[in-house]
């Protein structure tokens, strides 16, 4: 059997996703390879589909012990001979699993790096026929990586213990200087380097004005009734405050953090995994490596350190390849809060602290294309470059930041559009600023005229609705000319007039904990020659937000995929075990549009391969026949009457 006929044969697939076939073909050829495919890209069938090409077993990697079960499960269920061995198996049992080992049993095997490091272990396992070694969430062996783990670094060793054993290491998201690292760290013989667009196509970015953020959310979620998601908070107390507030009004939410006992934690994973919790309220601590693939939306609570852990959170919806959302709150006063902890840190931290905020800052403010704007900070343009295999990854960023160069202008000026971010889908609507910005110009040069020194964005927007605060009558700042003049617009959108001059360049805000802001030069000549100034309007709440079809959408009989969806939740809760490890939705909304009315139709179902087509096609296939029955019927009697 080749790679096509088992891809068809255990995952029901007909054609690969990017890049898997390449991985593939070397690791069947007994190379090392590294491989950088982004959240959804399908980096576990470069490991599972050669393990059922060969004799002998393949080793897994993975640092998330409570993630393992469900993982072997899934292969299990798609008739793969898969085991895991952790702490949470009883000692018979491990003693049972290792025994089948040793007899050769199982082609894949799923352990933490802790575990397999153990002398007696490696001794053991010098015994086996090992394939292959793969390693997932490489980027965890680098101290470089933004969630180095030190019993990652521990598999250095591998090579000296298996030298003839090929290497495959996988991640979502490494620098160039950790991809290096990882190769180096593993030492990996000659690799083939692997390196996948960043881009999204399913996801859609939109970043909305944080007012009354938990009706925000509130709003959002249950305007997605049937919908699972993330929602990230910046703190312990708020993930927990707002699970909390989330429960009491109908959502059935649990939150997850690291000041969780980890018993607790596990046990809300498992609810939502199982669609027994719609909703995760979660610190950043949730997510790595979390296959469940119908997460719909991500929301931001609070706005995120960076772009690299903005875009690794976002990744965590629409792994299915379906249509996604992912929001982003968005206030000046979250700028202010990471100011104060950035002050918290060591000068030299400080310093890169301060740039990667003020990038996030910059993304979240623009008014070009959200998805450009991402794919330009990794070193992409807009399109995506295509990658070719085998290509270093210094050589691939080398030559995706090349093209971004020469296409940076004109995406920036909306000849390119992404269809799949707020800016692109509803340009916002422009207006006749000049008035308002000469009063927020006019108030920032006037005060710092007075003291001498600037002050914060806060401080300016209450002298202009005129505030009666101590701070402002101490400096006298109530007797300038600009005190009250803005009192007919609300603090809000003071504040929002304030972003948008600090956008154009027209205002500078210091770096530092107060941020104070002062007139630039174009500025200054904007006030005095009154240069008319465009500023946009603000952003709608994402709950009034319009769906417009996007990357991914399967367009199907909606009530007959909730009843397929009710079937999929009764068989998987019999066998004690995730509902997408039945079918995803995906291959549900597939089912609900082709209405398959035999076993030969349903396996041409992506997604259906031998062994799902013997155990599921029957109650399936029962399910949409009684739909199709009850539909009839129904037309029959509207037309009696």
């Amino acid at each position: 059997m080749d790679s096509q006929g088992a891809l068809k044969k255990y995952f029901g697939y007909d054609a690969f996703r990017p890049l898997q076939q390449e991985i593939i073909d070397d690791a069947l050829s007994d190379r090392d390879v590294f491989a950088l495919l982004p959240t959804g890209g399908g980096k576990s069938l470069c490991f599972q589909l050669p393990a059922l090409l060969r004799d002998g077993v393949t080793i897994v990697v993975s640092p998330l012990i409570a993630l393992m079960k469900d993982q072997v499960d899934a292969l299990r269920t798609s008739g793969i001979a898969a085991t895991f061995l952790n702490s949470t198996l009883a000692g018979s049992e491990s003693r049972e699993r290792l025994r089948g080992l040793d007899r050769n049993q199982f082609r894949l095997l799923y352990v933490a790096p802790e575990r397999l490091m153990m002398e007696n272990f490696l001794e053991r396992a010098l015994n086996w026929n090992i394939a292959q070694i793969a390693i997932d969430e490489a980027h965890c062996i680098s101290e470089w990586g933004h969630d180095f783990r030190p019993e990652y670094r521990e598999l250095k060793k591998l090579r000296t213990h298996f030298p003839d054993v090929p290497i495959m290491a996988l991640t979502a998201t490494a620098t160039e200087r950790v991809r290096d690292d990882i190769i180096k760290q593993l030492k990996l013989h000659a690799p083939r380097c692997y390196v996948a667009s960043f881009n999204r196509p399913n996801l859609t970015y939109r970043v909305v004005a944080k007012s009354s953020a938990y009706q925000q959310v509130l709003d959002f979620i249950r305007a997605h009734p049937n919908d699972s998601g993330i929602v990230y908070c910046a703190s312990r107390k708020s993930t927990d405050a707002l699970a909390e507030k989330l429960t009491k009004d109908g959502i059935k939410a649990l939150p997850y953090h690291a000041g969780m006992e980890s018993r607790e934690r596990t046990r809300n994973q498992e609810a939502f995994l199982r669609d027994d919790a719609r909703v995760i309220t979660a610190t950043i601590a949730f997510g790595m490596g979390i296959n469940k693939p119908n997460v719909r939306f991500v929301i931001h609570y609070d706005l995120p350190k960076n772009i690299e852990g903005y875009y690794q959170e976002t990744g965590r919806a629409g792994r299915d390849g379906l249509p996604s959302e992912c929001v982003l709150l968005f206030s000046v006063g979250d700028v202010v809060k990471q100011r104060r902890f950035i002050e918290e840190k060591s000068e030299s931290e400080q310093r890169i602290a301060h740039e990667q905020l003020r990038t996030m800052v910059a993304y979240a403010e623009t008014r070009h294309c959200r998805r450009a704007t991402l794919l330009r900070y990794f070193g992409e343009s807009w399109p995506p470059v295509s990658v070719e295999a085998g290509v270093s990854p210094a050589s691939a960023r080398r030559s995706a930041a090349d093209t971004a160069a020469t296409t940076e202008d004109t995406t920036e000026r909306g000849e390119i559009s992404c269809n799949g971010c707020d800016n692109c889908l509803e340009p916002r609507e422009t207006f006749d600023g000049t008035i308002p910005a000469q009063k927020f110009l006019s108030c920032v040069h006037r005060v710092q005229a007075k003291q001498g020194f600037g002050f914060g964005l806060n401080h300016i927007v209450e002298v202009l609705i005129g505030g009666t605060n101590d701070a402002i009558k101490k400096r006298g700042h109530d007797q300038l000319s600009t005190f009250g003049i803005g009192a007919d617009l609300k603090r809000e959108q003071w504040q929002r007039i304030g972003r948008e001059l600090l956008r154009l360049g027209l205002l500078e805000a210091a770096p530092g904990k107060f941020a104070t802001l002062s007139v630039t030069d174009a500025g200054m000549m904007a006030l005095r020659k009154r240069t008319p100034i465009t500023l946009t309007k603000p952003i709608e709440s994402p709950a009034k937000k319009v769906r417009t079809p996007r990357a991914g959408e399967i367009e199907c009989d909606e009530k007959l995929f909730e009843r397929l969806r009710a079937l999929r939740r009764k068989i998987a809760d019999e066998r004690d075990v995730p509902a997408y490890i039945i079918f995803s939705d995906a291959t549900l909304r597939q089912m609900a549009q082709a209405r398959p009315q035999s076993k030969s139709e349903f396996a041409q179902i992506a997604g259906v391969g031998q062994q799902k087509l013997k155990e599921f096609a029957e109650p399936f296939l029962a399910e949409i026949g009684e739909y199709l029955r009850s539909d009839l019927a129904m037309a029959a009697s509207s037309r009696m009457f």
